[in-house]
């Protein structure tokens, strides 16, 4: 067995409605429910992040689900714009741009943090 692709994962946060609020907003994702107990969940590409509310995880759960525990990287289709967006979306920007390594290779990133102050980098492949 060896792994194709990632389906999604998991964040643990304080406020799905915050959380759903931010990443619509600042990401673009879209905020959906599915299944009978209505979890949340942020689409985005053809990835998802299903949305545990600290407090009201569903089983099983990471071993140490906790807001902030996240290091999450996203790749942009407007690199250009970000520094922009983010300034109008009232996001602080921690650094950026600046040069990485991701998983295709070399590319530019900014980084910031969500309202659970898990690290986000937005990215774009030279």
């Amino acid at each position: 067995m060896k792994v194709t692709a990632l389906d999604h994962l998991v964040l643990t946060v304080g406020s799905i409605e915050r959380a759903v609020g931010f990443y619509a907003r600042v990401l673009g994702m879209t905020a959906e429910q599915f299944g009978p107990d209505k979890r949340w969940a942020l689409a985005f590409g053809s990835q998802k992040i299903n949305l545990h509310e600290k407090g009201r995880e569903f089983e099983p759960k990471a071993a140490t689900a906790l807001p902030g525990t996240a290091d999450l990287c996203f790749i942009v289709d407007d690199f250009a714009s970000v520094a922009e967006h983010l300034k109008s979306c009232r996001v602080e920007m921690m650094m950026g741009p600046v040069p990485r390594t991701g998983a295709r290779g070399p590319m530019m990133s900014y980084y910031f943090r969500d309202p659970d102050q898990n690290l986000i980098e937005v990215s774009s492949y030279d």
